[in-house]
């Protein structure tokens, strides 16, 4: 593992601690939006070092007593069967397995909001899907004029047409598949529900990006706009936090740009707004917990060359348009960044350039680099692989971990009788041969028993990987990018 440069312990104990006290200011009653991730937070880890995948749910499970959990799905979603891009899952399958994780983990599920609901017959038949289950489901509808027709949204009209969520407990954790959900709308409209029912109850805002007491061009802020460079955000200095503190605070155009309305549907709720700004809505402590700055700005730097390489590769697929690359290109630039930075890029181009056919490049958490070349038996990401576990095995860089005799039956199997028209074995296929032959041959048990050191590994290749390549590496932990071309 490499070095840590964020304090994942004190980052526990401060957040929660943040949240408890927006509660009592609210009089024991908070609605909390969750953004970002709340499981495998990767983007956090790689540009936090130190920070891990299940920060999240570790520190609300130090809350779980005083908190339910509400998930929101947006109707029209399930209408389109909209995927979550990362999981390859619908949101309304991504809804069950955020459930079923939440009752694995002993967290009250106390129901789930189908939002823009129109009677859409998927929605309808998820709901009926739900509620067999014993989950219970409210639907919220669409409010013409939202979200600039204030009086209108919170009236009768508007967020009285709402179903009121029954919730029992002090923090209700406000979640959902992706982005576009609903979240705010559910929380103004419970605080509506809530205000007429003459039950004290506020609002906040959990995000980690963009970190809102760290410089606007701080790597860590710039690592998050080259993630959402698709989204069209961009982070800023929050003027309204400006101007009510004389104080500089990060945070992102669109809840920049929908404070006023917001504003003005809290005052118009809680006949005052609490806040004076987007960034007083937020309970983010991410900032206070980084130890040190030089390890978080070289984690931060590859993080945006890996999102550039990203990029590239969706623009071939024709799913990104060249102006998101641009963008990443501008905050390159601003940082002072190549891809010369990362040093796995120029091994894997030159072991093509060598042998006329793809090459891979692995460097190992302490540095070291190790290449990997596209061979009659394997690709050259499973010989990279190969490779890194001999040598954090202190083997013999010639020593052969798989006999062929293993190899070439399952060659056979994959082109007689899969259907495959590449022989060579995958990652994962080699993998699976070194744990067969590890059952017999020591040597190969050393190396698989060195998996674990993989984790931290930064990956390039010469070529696009295959799918089950690209997401076995990823699964060891290792950090991928690759050349937008094909083989």
């Amino acid at each position: 593992m490499g070095k840590k440069g964020f304090d994942n312990e004190k980052y526990l104990q401060m957040q929660s601690s943040k949240i408890l006290e927006r509660i009592d200011m609210f009089g024991g009653k908070l609605y909390l939006e969750f953004g970002g991730k709340l499981f495998d937070d990767y983007h956090a880890s790689r540009v936090l070092p130190g920070f891990e995948p299940d920060s999240k749910i570790k520190m609300l499970s130090q809350l779980k007593d005083q908190a339910e959990i509400l998930i929101v799905i947006n109707a029209n979603d399930i209408e389109k069967n909209k995927q979550r891009s990362d999981l390859g899952i619908t949101y309304d399958l991504d809804v069950l397995r955020l459930i079923d994780i939440f009752l694995a983990k002993d967290f009250y599920v106390g129901s789930v909001v189908l939002t823009r609901f129109t009677y859409q017959p998927t929605a309808i038949a998820f709901r009926k899907r739900l509620e067999m289950r014993g989950i219970k489901v409210y639907c919220h509808y669409p409010i013409e004029g939202y979200p600039s027709e204030v009086e209108k949204i919170v009236s009768d009209e508007g967020y009285g047409k709402n179903e009121y969520v029954v919730t029992t407990r002090p923090l209700v954790v406000v979640t959902a598949p992706g982005p576009g959900s609903g979240k705010m709308a559910t929380c103004l409209s419970q605080l509506y529900h809530e205000n007429k029912r003459g039950v004290k109850a506020g609002y906040a805002k959990y995000e980690t990006f963009p970190v809102w007491n760290l410089p606007l061009n701080h790597p860590v802020n710039s690592a998050y706009e080259a993630a959402t460079a698709d989204l069209n955000d961009m982070n800023m200095i929050d003027p309204f936090h400006l101007e009510a503190y004389g104080q500089m605070a990060v945070n992102y155009n669109r809840d920049v740009e929908i404070f006023p309305v917001l504003s003005a549907m809290l005052e118009k709720v809680l006949g005052k707004c609490p806040y004076k700004s987007p960034t007083d809505m937020g309970v983010n402590m991410a900032g206070y917990c980084i130890i040190d700055q030089d390890i978080v700005y070289k984690a931060c730097k590859q993080e945006i060359i890996r999102r550039y390489y990203a990029s590239l590769i969706e623009v071939k697929k024709g799913t990104y348009n060249k102006e998101i690359v641009s963008k990443i290109e501008v905050l390159m630039q601003k940082m002072q960044i190549t891809i010369n930075d990362r040093a796995v890029v120029k091994p894997a181009l030159e072991k093509e350039k060598m042998t006329g056919l793809p090459g891979c490049a692995l460097q190992l958490p302490n540095g070291e680099i190790v290449t990997g070349k596209t061979g009659n038996l394997m690709g050259a990401s499973a010989a990279a692989l190969l490779n890194a576990l001999k040598v954090l095995a202190g083997l013999d860089d010639d020593l052969q971990l798989i006999s062929s005799a293993v190899i070439e039956p399952i060659q056979k199997l994959k082109v007689e009788h899969m259907g495959s028209v590449n022989p060579r074995l995958h990652t994962d296929e080699i993998l699976l041969s070194l744990a067969v032959t590890a059952a017999t041959e020591p040597i190969a048990k050393k190396a698989l028993e060195q998996l674990d050191g993989l984790k931290g590994s930064e990956f390039h290749s010469s070529v696009v990987l295959s799918h089950v390549d690209e997401k076995t590496l990823k699964k060891l932990g290792i950090n991928v990018t690759c050349e937008a071309k094909r083989q």
